[in-house]
């Protein structure tokens, strides 16, 4: 059980239930300097599922995507990615592994075209995982395939952010983070990007997505924890914290 009376990751009946975890972080403890921002947290991803990261602002929800990414330096706890630890390996290792990253700031090459930036992401498939093309991912992100000569620089956030996902796509990465891929955007953007974001699931590729848009978690996510000063407050599926107005209120609500 969690703080609030959530259920565990097993303990519901479901289609990845009784399999191996493609992602789990147990104990994990992140530090920015002496500050202790996560505090002995533990979470699983299970191939092809979606799991939403909710919470407020500075709940430390995107210091866990780094942290598993090893971009926080100080940590303790274990992270193991297909039966591999690898809390003590280097970023690049890590994603060389096969987890990919959708940082909130984009971090597009702006003096490159989207076809370029598409090709600086490219890697080997990988067994068992999805296999992207330029091709594939047009189709998929049909804006990008006009844009296909058009430095990043002069693209939207919108559209920016849909080369970002592509090009981490590219990487055919097993496992994608989303850091608060909704952040900033129009709403009729938001729903083109969920859309994609189904259609990736759709094609098994697991998610793991910071998120604040409930309506986003709600379209995509298998499984939601709720995150509250760096501690896993509540575990569930959208439909039961949508049953627990108290847990809406105490770590959702605006």
């Amino acid at each position: 059980m969690t703080d609030d009376g959530g259920t565990r990751a097993g303990t519901r009946s479901d289609p990845t239930e009784g399999s191996a975890p493609l992602l789990a972080v147990d104990g994990l403890n992140a530090f920015y300097g002496a500050a202790l921002i996560l505090d002995d947290l533990s979470l699983t991803v299970q191939p092809g599922e979606v799991v939403a990261l909710l919470g407020r602002n500075g709940a430390g929800k995107s210091t866990v995507l780094k942290a598993i990414l090893g971009l926080v330096p100080h940590r303790q706890g274990r992270i193991s990615f297909m039966g591999t630890d690898i809390s003590r390996m280097a970023t690049h290792e890590i994603v060389r592994r096969g987890i990919g990253w959708v940082p909130e700031d984009r971090r597009i090459f702006s003096d490159l075209t989207t076809l370029e930036n598409l090709e600086v992401g490219r890697r080997v498939p990988r067994p068992g995982a999805p296999h992207w093309t330029v091709e594939r991912l047009v189709t998929l992100f049909p804006n990008l395939a006009e844009l296909a000569d058009r430095p990043g620089g002069r693209m939207s956030g919108g559209e920016q952010q849909m080369l970002t996902i592509a090009r981490t796509l590219m990487g055919n990465p097993s496992l994608v983070l989303l850091d608060e891929p909704s952040e900033g955007l129009a709403p009729l953007i938001v729903d083109e990007m969920t859309r994609m974001l189904a259609l990736l699931k759709r094609e098994g590729l697991a998610l793991l997505l910071s998120e604040q848009n409930l309506g986003v978690a709600r379209a995509l996510a298998d499984r939601a924890y709720v995150m509250e000063k760096g501690r896993i407050r509540f575990e569930g599926s959208m439909a039961e914290i949508d049953a627990r107005p108290d847990i809406r209120d105490a770590y959702l609500a605006l």
